[in-house]
């Protein structure tokens, strides 16, 4: 049930602290979420490096976050199957195997992107 006074920048100020809440435990709790962020941890500092055009960089910096994302979503997807029930059904295992296939296209996306902005610099 929602809280009563939940409105206006109280709101705002629960909703970060829930946001953060939900950080800490895939930090916590999701391998993949950790090597993904240190990996955007290497590789932000290097899309301000580079000499590029704003865009691109831009570019890079949202695919880096696009990853983060799809990830988080990912493990709350993972979090809720598993919280309904052990046994094996085959719509627990697709709803999973969805989720980690969007994973995989965002890693995918921001691979391609990288290579794409980056490879003109490197040759």
């Amino acid at each position: 049930m929602k809280p009563a006074n939940n409105h206006g920048i109280k709101r705002i100020f629960r909703a970060t602290g829930f946001s953060m809440k939900g950080l800490k435990a895939a930090w916590i709790h999701e391998a993949a979420f950790r090597q993904e962020l240190m990996l955007a941890v290497v590789m932000l500092p290097v899309a301000f490096l580079v000499d590029i055009s704003t865009m691109e960089r831009l570019m890079l910096i949202l695919t880096l976050f696009i990853v983060l994302i799809v990830e988080l979503l990912n493990s709350a997807i993972e979090a809720v199957v598993d919280r309904v029930g052990s046994e094996i059904h085959h719509l627990s295992g697709q709803a999973k195997d969805i989720a980690s296939a969007a994973v995989f296209m965002s890693l995918a996306l921001c691979g391609i992107t990288w290579l794409v902005v980056l490879l003109p610099l490197l040759v």
